[in-house]
């Protein structure tokens, strides 16, 4: 496998497929260094079953769900102040049947429409600075990298005020976060650790305002690669906070959960690959005890 071809499969990792899980997701690679100028585009699909939510935060106890949702995404490697980064636009397209307990009483409900959309800004901070393409692939890629990140999640979904359950979310949430991968030949460590910060829904099911505290979460990745582009992974994580109030009265919906998954990339070409994740809730209080399956296209131009 020529250098060229190397180098094209490590653009392929520049982000992984957005989900629309909140601080329930797993994305390893997320801050993977690639050389500027190279755009990723991805098209992917997840189902989720279980006790799940279009908002994890949504107050539906026991629920049984099946959600289906459609991402389409673009991202771009570019030169920030001189170091690598990547901005990342994701469209999630939803279909959804969810139903459990909504006020102590049983509900189903039946939802489709877009997502809100995701806008993600990650940087490295030390270890890679931006390089085009023909200094990245004549170039030892560092050992240890520090990064960070900005999601901004906006309220562009379908929203219907005089629902309860909704697929959008009404609200601005916004996610900075702090990464460091470290590799050892073949393998790749990833440790992120970040928050959810949420601002109020001031039309909550008919003009109440539903507001939430923030989320913690921390997610570690160890990645083994085969060969350029060939990689699979483990992944797990962990999220805390998040409690909810409507009109300051206080939920008891405090959020202490972790997932644990994996994920497979497959090189299809010098610039598309296949990848394939499933994970699980492995404790879980508040939701976040469903099952994962997400399988997606990347291509690199």
């Amino acid at each position: 496998m020529t250098r060229f071809r190397s180098t094209l499969l490590v653009a392929l990792l520049v982000c992984a497929s957005a989900s629309y899980a909140g601080a329930q997701e797993l994305e390893p690679g997320a801050y993977t260094v690639s050389p500027i100028g190279v755009n990723l585009f991805n098209l992917g699909y997840t189902f989720n079953g279980g006790d799940v939510a279009f908002d994890p935060s949504l107050p539906v106890e026991d629920a049984k769900s099946r959600v289906h949702t459609l991402n389409v995404s673009l991202g771009r490697s570019i030169s920030l102040f001189g170091r690598s980064a990547t901005i990342l636009v994701a469209v999630p397209i939803i279909r959804g049947h969810i139903e459990g307990l909504y006020v102590g009483d049983f509900t189903a409900v039946d939802r489709t429409g877009l997502g809100d959309v995701r806008i993600r800004l990650g940087a490295n901070l030390y270890g890679s600075p931006a390089r085009e393409l023909a200094e990245f692939r004549n170039t030892v890629p560092a050992r240890t990298n520090f990064s960070a990140g900005l999601t901004v999640i906006t309220p562009t979904g379908a929203y219907d005020s005089s629902r309860a359950i909704n697929i959008g979310s009404n609200r601005w949430s916004f996610k900075p976060e702090l990464a460091v991968q470290r590799s050892y030949d073949a393998w790749l460590f990833e440790f992120y650790a970040g928050a959810w910060l949420f601002t109020n829904n001031d039309d909550y099911a008919g003009g109440h305002v539903r507001s939430q505290n923030p989320v913690g979460s921390a997610q570690l990745n160890a990645r083994y690669t085969f060969k350029p582009g060939l990689w699979l992974s483990a992944n797990a994580n962990f999220y805390t906070g998040g409690r909810t109030a409507i009109d300051d009265r206080v939920n008891l919906d405090f959020q202490k959960n972790s997932r644990i998954g994996s994920t497979l990339t497959v090189p299809l070409s010098p610039r598309s690959s296949f990848r394939v994740a499933v994970s699980e809730g492995a404790y879980t209080t508040i939701g976040g005890d469903f099952l994962g399956l997400s399988v997606s296209y990347q291509h690199a131009f």
